[in-house]
């Protein structure tokens, strides 16, 4: 039997279906670091962290925003279930940049543990966002 030749990557999250296309390679932010899946991929479930989404179609690379969820890969296919997630073209980077400074005046801000995991988890959403948008962008 075959390999499959590409892989059918699926991006849902509580919004409802944020991508669904073929592609020729996936990269996502496991929990525990990055993976990356071709197709023919061994079956696996994989926790996810939070980070970029990266895929592969017709030799261009493409990114998302990815925080949380859960991953089922299979040989042809790869299923997401973000808790969020966000397409690098709809993001607003001048949104992105004063929720980015949000975050860190906080964390600055903050002299003991209550309300300093919150806004960590902040600071990295705008991060990323930003991260995302400038590389799909063709920005620094």
């Amino acid at each position: 039997m075959a390999l499959p030749t590409s892989l059918e990557l699926e991006i849902v999250t509580p919004e409802g279906l944020l991508l669904r296309e073929p592609v020729d390679h996936v990269i996502a932010p496991g929990e525990e670091g990055y993976f990356g899946v071709l197709p023919g991929h061994t079956p696996m479930l994989a926790t996810l962290g939070m980070g970029e989404l990266s895929y592969r179609r017709q030799g261009t690379w493409h990114r998302l925003t990815c925080f949380s969820g859960w991953c089922e890969v299979l040989p042809d296919r790869v299923n997401v279930l973000a808790d969020m997630g966000e397409r690098a073209s709809d993001i607003d980077v001048g949104r992105a940049e004063q929720a980015l400074k949000r975050a860190a005046a906080q964390m600055k801000a903050i002299r003991d543990e209550v309300g300093y995991d919150e806004a960590h988890l902040a600071y990295i959403r705008a991060v990323t966002r930003l991260a995302v948008a400038r590389k799909e962008r063709g920005g620094s």
